[in-house]
């Protein structure tokens, strides 16, 4: 059966894996360390407080909650597939799962932890002592941390979605409608962004190619510069990593900034500002069916 049904598919979009490399011993480490709300300076957040794997991976919030009443400035992305993303963070700045590791977990905002106080919990910990024996045969350490973090997160893989089962040859497995909508996602250039094994996540691009999106949200002081914060590049302002569409119907509100509250909002959003074309109803609704076939099966990781 033919890989790429249809004929606006670019080559490189494919179904996901159902498994990524790691250490299931450090993994372990990680699922743990990933819901523990110790390791925040108040007790009460976790990886998982924001990253929530049976809703999706992400928050319902627009902006997330933090350790003492901290407010994050973007909106948490998913951690679901994000193991097959080229960089993490929304502006890149991470390169890999590992270098991601410490954002989240020192910023004030967010769990406003320390190293310090994360690795006393860590060695004090019998449960802790017994995973991080298992896993790394060392006395924990940072490196320790970042690793099993990492390894979690590539577990972290939602395969067996409609859509890939389309991509795999069962017709199928797409209505009609859903069909309909694979066709517009190539007639508007929608897999220009969104391709690749995770639909996204392989790449920056501007927000507002066709119209200006920041002169229409928010206070013009206050704009997040995307990338540009990272590289101080003046073609990285408004900047930002493409994200994957894999589970998207689950992750709502949408974009760096969290203003679009319904998939259908942000397909609108994303023809007007993206793709420069005037708004048709039925296409949007066909478009916004395609991208609900995209939800996988989520991980069994909740406790």
């Amino acid at each position: 059966p033919a890989l790429f049904p249809s004929q606006n598919a670019l080559p490189s979009v494919r179904p996901l894996p159902n498994w990524l490399p790691h250490v299931p011993e450090q993994a372990a480490l990680g699922r743990a360390l990933f819901f523990d709300q110790r390791l925040s300076s108040s007790g009460d957040v976790s990886c998982a407080s924001c990253h929530n794997l049976g809703a999706g991976g992400a928050d319902e919030r627009a902006l997330s909650l933090g350790a003492h009443g901290g407010v994050g400035v973007r909106n948490a992305p998913t951690v679901l597939n994000a193991a097959l993303n080229f960089r993490q963070f929304w502006d890149g700045r991470a390169p890999t799962l590992e270098a991601q590791v410490d954002g989240p977990l020192l910023d004030p905002r967010e769990m406003g932890s320390t190293w310090e106080h994360v690795l006393a919990i860590v060695n004090e910990d019998e449960n802790y002592q017994r995973l991080y024996e298992a896993a790394f045969h060392e006395p924990p350490s940072k490196a320790g941390v970042r690793a099993a973090l990492a390894a979690f997160q590539r577990t972290l893989l939602t395969p067996g979605s409609r859509f890939d089962q389309f991509l795999q040859g069962n017709k199928a497995a797409l209505s009609v409608r859903e069909r309909e909508g694979w066709d517009l996602f190539g007639t508007y250039g929608c897999d220009s962004c969104h391709n690749g094994v995770n639909l996204g996540g392989n790449m920056f691009q501007r927000l507002g190619v066709m119209a200006d999106y920041f002169a229409e949200h928010g206070d013009q002081a206050s704009l997040d510069e995307g990338r540009f914060q990272v590289t101080a590049d003046p073609q990285d302002r408004f900047v930002f990593k493409t994200p994957s569409l894999r589970n998207v119907a689950l992750t709502a509100p949408y974009f760096h900034d969290g203003s679009c509250a319904t998939l259908r909002e942000a397909v609108e959003a994303m023809i007007v500002y993206q793709v420069g074309r005037p708004l048709r109803e039925e296409h949007v609704a066909r478009l916004v069916a395609l991208l609900e076939s995209m939800t996988g099966d989520l991980p069994k990781e909740a406790p």
